[in-house]
């Protein structure tokens, strides 16, 4: 089969779809990769890396995405939207509950569409290719944070840690899955007083065996969320519900109740976000000034770090890619695991999660 590896377009996205070890891997298993010229060099790797693994370079995005199956990190961009092609098949996170353009041009265009968040994993419906970068953002989303917290940086400044005879920051994570855990890891690292808040009694019941009393577990209610998110110094939105968009936990009329220079940072913006006042930003322009309070909300904080982010999701998404690569379609009819990723195909909309939010869009 023919994949192809376009550059990311995504602002400061330096992730790529397919590392030169994936593509060795590919290459050694009969298939052609052609990536396009410097769609690795943010994440370290070079045209020369690519070629002495067996791909081709090629100089042109339509090199690229002119195949049979295109390996992305990022959901297709309105200039890419021309390259996407009916039968085609595009393997990469797409998001789509937070882009109905992006949903109804992928109906329009008959692309069979796998999103790498709804692909679920053998016996116990976990999310295997989305963990790993929600791993990495929980745990950038403390260090962002941080950054911010900082005066200079539009802050309150406050010190995470705090010193002796000085209390420390307060950490505020709504949602103990991945993305929570992960937060409070490093949150706890460096000595913040954390709270963590969920619904689900079992996860909090797990979360006390990792973190012990180092972390105060609370069960998610509006009033529990009242009581907490007023005193945060740092907020943490770490809320996943899949295929679907998140749940506004946080309306602004308690964002204004919170302290002047506090700073939200919110990883499920790429799923509509769970505090109201919460847009998208960019690595280029991260964070802006609502109510007060620093909010963060750049979708693609993993591209932050690309060195580590791409191993990390290729370890994970290239058994998908050869199964696709060796099967095609029927990859789809052997694997139902994988078959849980596909969100369009044969110009209709199918996960049934994001049918939910687009029932109009449902033929």
């Amino acid at each position: 089969m023919e994949i192809g590896v376009p550059k990311e377009t995504k602002d400061q996205e330096f992730r790529v779809g397919l590392s030169p070890s994936s593509v060795r891997v590919l290459h050694e298993n009969g298939h052609a990769i052609f990536v396009e010229t410097e769609a690795g060099t943010g994440a370290g790797f070079t045209d020369t890396d690519y070629k002495l693994a067996g791909a081709q370079i090629v100089s042109t995005p339509e090199g690229a995405w002119n195949r049979e199956l295109v390996v992305k990190v990022k959901e297709p961009l309105q200039p890419e939207y021309k390259f996407l092609q009916k039968e085609q098949l595009l393997f990469t996170y797409l998001h789509l509950a937070a882009d109905r353009a992006l949903t109804e041009h992928l109906i329009d265009c008959g692309v069979t569409a796998i999103a790498y968040e709804t692909v679920e994993q053998p016996g116990n419906n976990k999310l295997p290719l989305l963990t790993p970068m929600s791993i990495i953002a929980g745990r950038l989303s403390v260090q962002f944070g941080a950054r911010f917290l900082e005066r200079q940086q539009g802050g309150r400044g406050v010190l995470l840690g705090g010193v002796p005879g000085v209390r420390p920051g307060k950490v505020v994570i709504l949602g103990g899955g991945v993305v929570g855990t992960e937060a409070a890891r490093i949150a706890v690292g460096m000595g913040a007083a954390v709270q963590i808040l969920d619904v689900n009694v079992d996860r909090l019941s797990y979360l006390e065996t990792i973190f012990g009393s180092r972390v105060e577990l609370l069960y998610s209610n509006s009033a529990h969320i009242e009581a907490v998110v007023s005193q945060a110094d740092l907020l943490i939105g770490a809320v996943l519900v899949p295929g679907r968009k998140a749940p506004i936990l946080v309306p602004r009329n308690l964002v204004k109740q919170m302290h002047p220079g506090a700073v939200i940072v919110d990883v499920a913006v790429d799923q509509g976000g769970c505090i109201e006042t919460l847009r998208p930003t960019s690595h280029t322009n991260p964070v802006y000034v609502e109510e007060g309070v620093v909010h963060y909300g750049v979708p693609n904080m993993p591209g932050a770090v690309p060195w580590t982010a791409t191993q990390a999701l290729n370890n994970s998404t290239l058994p998908y890619v050869l199964q696709l690569a060796n099967l095609a379609l029927k990859a789809i009819e052997v694997n139902p695991f994988l078959a849980a990723g596909v969100n369009v195909q044969n110009h209709r909309l199918v996960h049934p999660a994001v049918q939910q939010v687009f029932p109009d869009l449902v033929s």
